[in-house]
């Protein structure tokens, strides 16, 4: 089963500083019907205007992942970790026990970048942070995985059963994926059009939530396309 969610169904909100569009119930937008998918529980694409930033907040038993898609985006924590990202890193944080976080937009331009929450494996984890870089050039026509439970060279490691690929994929080339049984698929279109199976074409910002479709191809739109693609429980 393929359910394609255009961009334009998200919630929506716009503080004039910061814009954000929801793709599961976030903050004050609650749908029953739209909680999760399997462990990805907040999938947040958002903009924040040079020199602003939201003060520090607090976390628990949360797996957190930020990648920057535009710009810059400076991350800060009461574990004394500073982090300034762009595109080619990815911040993970484990927000276990409690941890307090801030972030800000310390560049000239907007920041532009997606926000994703996943629930532990485990709850009672020990809070951290890691920043992994990786090379945007591995994006080109391959599945590049940058966050995985594994973690490695260019892969930040999460407490948790899922694998996040970044992919550029070329006009009119196409990737194939084989999903496990009983596992699911998260696909997002960051730029371009991606065509899914031959028959589903995803613009710009829309996504799919894929199961039980043990076959997937994916072919690039006439401009390309620049996606997101994540493998969980």
């Amino acid at each position: 089963m393929i359910n394609v969610y255009p961009a334009s169904s998200r919630r929506s909100v716009d503080l004039g500083w910061l814009s954000s569009s929801y793709s599961f119930s976030y903050g004050e937008y609650y749908d029953p019907d739209n909680q999760s998918f399997g462990a990805l529980r907040v999938l947040n694409d958002e903009t924040l205007l040079p020199k602003r930033g939201v003060g520090a907040h607090p976390h628990r038993e949360m797996e957190m992942v930020t990648l920057v898609l535009k710009g810059k985006l400076k991350s800060e924590d009461n574990l004394g970790k500073i982090h300034t990202a762009g595109f080619g890193e990815v911040l993970r944080i484990s927000a276990g026990t409690g941890l307090q976080h801030a972030e800000s937009n310390p560049g000239e331009e907007a920041a532009h970048y997606l926000q994703l929450w996943f629930l532990p494996e485990t709850a009672g984890l020990p809070p951290s942070t890691e920043v992994a870089r990786f090379d945007p050039a591995g994006m080109r026509n391959k599945l590049l995985p940058v966050v995985s439970p594994e973690g490695g060279a260019g892969t930040a490691r999460i407490h948790q059963d899922a694998t996040l690929f970044l992919s550029d994929l070329d006009p009119i080339h196409m990737l194939a994926y084989e999903q496990e049984p009983g596992r699911r698929l998260y696909l997002k279109v960051l730029e371009g059009s991606l065509i899914v199976n031959g028959t589903r074409e995803l613009g710009r910002r829309d996504a799919a939530r894929i199961e039980g479709v043990p076959d997937l191809l994916l072919l690039g739109g006439r401009t390309g396309a620049r996606f997101l693609l994540i493998d969980l429980q």
